[in-house]
């Protein structure tokens, strides 16, 4: 399949609520849109950089420019077979897996629909267990203005059949938090999150928590630290994983080799793309370390990528693959992704690809700006 063409969108799209961590706060969720062209078939792929460079180094303007001028110049008018012949076209620009994810994405779209499958048996085609039908997943809640107001938001949120809690913290903002969702809720499955907000001299902090039985405990310390992980976890009981420190294969080799986590959360778009997920999957399922799939605020076409990975069999628990109707009131793709209140799950789509439908119209309502490369 020769990729005739590439169309490139940047959009915007306001939050059903504004979203805050230790990195900051987000009202209006803009990335960047990706389609790849090859005679009848077409596949979608999204860059969940953000406006700020708090999660990531990569930004929505850094990912236009080095898509446009890098990325994209690389792969037109190549002859694609399979979806990882795309990661290996990459590598020679250093860094930002933000922006390649997008194209990883878009090819195991495209090619998936050539192959006459969806996403997830395509991911799935290497593995005796075939991919799942449904994914279980939880909900991740911002940091609030006060701890009351939390505690009403999780409950809202149990109300609406969602089984895992995840909580974001700050120093500051952490262990009465915890204290005070687990008195109020002692049998939900509560984790928290502290998007590398302190340091190893915070562990009295995390000693404390304990005795709350909680999930886990996600990225306390650097963002690149691995070492100082392995030692925290050997001060506390509480589940470790690890996020942001996991940009590779690699990465989750030495986090298992010095055991410097529990838990892995997988975010396809932090390690590059799908190619590279499925090879930590992999690492992880050979030594039956737990993981998970983490979220960026995607739209349809991301979260039903999401969701794909997440049926893949060493995805042991609950990822934050949240209903539509958590983020946006109208979103790019359709069908919605609905939550079952029964048993806290989400279908994975089992069309061809990805299994949505892009809406061109809406997605033209939210563009800022749009790029088309012709080979």
């Amino acid at each position: 399949m020769v990729i005739e063409s590439i169309d490139l969108y940047h959009i915007s799209q306001r939050l059903v609520t504004p979203f805050v961590t230790s990195f900051g706060r987000e009202e209006e969720r803009q990335c960047l849109i990706l389609s790849l062209h090859s005679g009848d078939y077409t596949g979608w792929g999204e860059c969940v950089a953000t406006v700020a460079p708090g999660y990531s180094y990569e930004t929505v303007t850094t990912a236009w420019h080095v898509l446009t001028d890098f990325l994209i110049p690389a792969v037109l008018g190549r002859d694609i077979g399979e979806p990882e012949d795309m990661s290996g076209w990459l590598t020679f620009v250093r860094g930002h897996p933000l922006a390649k994810a997008s194209l990883d994405a878009a090819a195991w779209d495209m090619i998936a629909k050539r192959d006459g499958l969806s996403l997830a048996k395509k991911l799935a085609g290497p593995y005796q267990t075939p991919a799942r039908d449904r994914v279980e997943v939880g909900v991740s809640i911002g940091i609030q203005p006060s701890i009351d107001k939390t505690l009403a938001i999780i409950e809202d949120y149990l109300g609406k059949g969602y089984r895992r809690i995840k909580l974001k913290i700050r120093p500051g903002f952490d262990l009465g938090l915890a204290r005070a969702a687990r008195q109020s809720f002692s049998d939900t499955q509560i984790m928290l999150d502290a998007n590398s907000a302190y340091t190893l001299e915070d562990a009295p902090i995390f000693q404390a928590m304990d005795e709350l039985d909680l999930l886990m405990l996600e990225q306390p310390l650097d963002h690149d630290d691995i070492f100082d992980h392995s030692r925290l976890r050997s001060l506390i009981s509480t589940p470790l994983c690890l996020d942001e420190s996991i940009h590779s294969a690699n990465h989750a080799r030495y986090a298992i080799a010095i055991g410097a986590c529990d838990i892995i959360n997988i975010k396809p778009a932090r390690v590059g793309g799908w190619t590279e997920a499925r090879h930590v999957h992999d690492i992880c399922f050979e030594v039956g370390m737990p993981v998970w799939c983490g979220g960026m605020l995607e739209t349809g076409i991301g979260r039903a990528a999401q969701l794909a990975l997440a049926a893949l069999p060493g995805f042991t628990m609950p990822g934050d693959i949240s209903a539509t109707e958590r983020y946006y009131v109208s979103d790019i793709a359709t069908p919605d992704f609905v939550l079952n209140p029964e048993d806290s799950t989400i279908e994975v789509p089992a069309g061809l690809g990805l299994g949505v439908t892009v809406d061109m119209d809406r997605l033209s309502e939210v563009t800022l700006r749009r790029e088309h490369f012709l080979a």
